[in-house]
C-alpha cells in the first residue's frame, strides 16, 4: 500500500463552465442509462450505475435528471447505445485511451481518427497495456488525514491509498469498487467521485508545442459528443498545464 504519492491520474472532463454544463448533463445522462440497461436498475446492485449517479452528483446534476436518465433504461425509445473504446498515440508519444458512448460506431470511430489526425496524433495503435484498468474512490482531504484514510482503505479492502495536496485517491480491482465504496461510505460518507478508469503506469513528460497540441487534442476529443472520458498517460509542469487550461 501506498500511501503518499505525487502520481496523478490524468483524466479530463470539462463542465466547469457553464456554456458546457448541458452537454456534460447529457454526457452523464446517457452514462448513467447505458448502466441502467446493461444491469439491474438499483445503484445498490449495480456498481456502474452506482459509480455512474456519483458522478452526476459530483457535477452537480439535479436528481430529477438522475431519476429519469435510469427510468430511460426500461423505455421504448431507447437508443441503441454501446460502449466503445479508442486507442492511440497523441502528440509527444503519448498513450491515449478515449471512452465513448455512440449509436453508430462507423461515425464515432471516423471522428476520432479525424480528431487524432488534425492535432498531430495518431489513432488505431494499441496502448491498453500501458494502463491499468482499476476502480478509483475519491474522498476531499478535509474527510480525514493522510494515515487515517490510509487505514480506512486497508480495512475497506483498497489496495492503494494515494493522498495529494488535492484529494485522498483509493484505487482497488474493478469488481471490489462497490464493495469497497460502501464500506468507505459508512465511514466517511458519499465519496466525491467513484468510477471505473484506466490509470497509466509511467508518464511520458511533454512540454512546449507538444504539450499545447496534445491539450487541444484531449479538448476536441472531450469536446465530442458521444466521448465520455480521456486518458493520458503524460506529465508536465504546473505553469504549462496552468498556462494551457486557462
Amino acid at each position: 500500500m501506498a500511501g503518499h504519492s505525487q502520481f496523478k491520474n490524468i483524466m479530463f472532463r470539462k463542465g466547469a463552465q457553464d456554456a458546457k454544463r448541458s452537454k456534460l448533463f447529457s454526457k452523464l445522462a446517457r452514462e448513467i442509462t447505458v448502466a441502467a440497461k446493461g444491469g439491474l436498475p438499483d445503484p445498490d446492485k449495480n456498481p456502474k450505475l452506482r459509480a455512474a449517479i456519483i458522478a452526476a452528483r459530483k457535477e452537480s446534476m439535479p436528481k430529477d435528471n438522475i431519476e429519469r436518465a435510469i427510468k430511460k433504461a426500461s423505455g421504448p425509445d431507447l437508443e441503441n447505445f454501446e460502449e466503445v473504446r479508442y486507442e492511440g498515440r497523441g502528440p509527444g508519444g503519448v498513450a491515449m485511451i478515449v471512452e465513448a458512448l455512440t449509436d453508430n460506431r462507423n461515425r464515432t470511430a471516423s471522428d476520432v481518427r479525424s480528431l487524432f489526425a488534425k492535432h498531430g496524433g495518431q489513432s488505431g495503435e494499441t496502448v491498453a497495456y500501458m494502463f491499468d484498468r482499476l476502480g478509483q474512490i475519491q474522498y476531499p482531504l478535509s474527510v480525514a488525514s493522510a494515515e487515517a484514510m490510509l487505514d480506512a482503505a486497508i480495512e475497506a479492502g483498497a489496495d492503494d491509498c494515494q493522498t495529494s495536496d488535492q484529494a485522498h485517491d483509493l484505487f482497488c480491482k474493478p469488481d471490489d469498487l462497490n464493495e469497497v465504496s460502501r464500506a468507505l461510505e459508512k465511514k466517511y460518507g458519499p465519496p466525491s467521485m467513484a468510477k471505473f478508469v484506466w490509470r497509466p503506469q509511467t508518464a511520458v513528460p511533454v512540454e512546449g508545442e507538444a504539450a499545447e497540441a496534445l491539450i487541444k487534442l484531449i479538448d476536441a476529443l472531450d469536446d465530442h459528443d458521444d466521448v465520455q472520458t480521456v486518458y493520458a498517460n503524460f506529465e508536465m509542469s504546473d505553469a504549462t498545464m496552468a498556462k494551457l487550461t486557462a
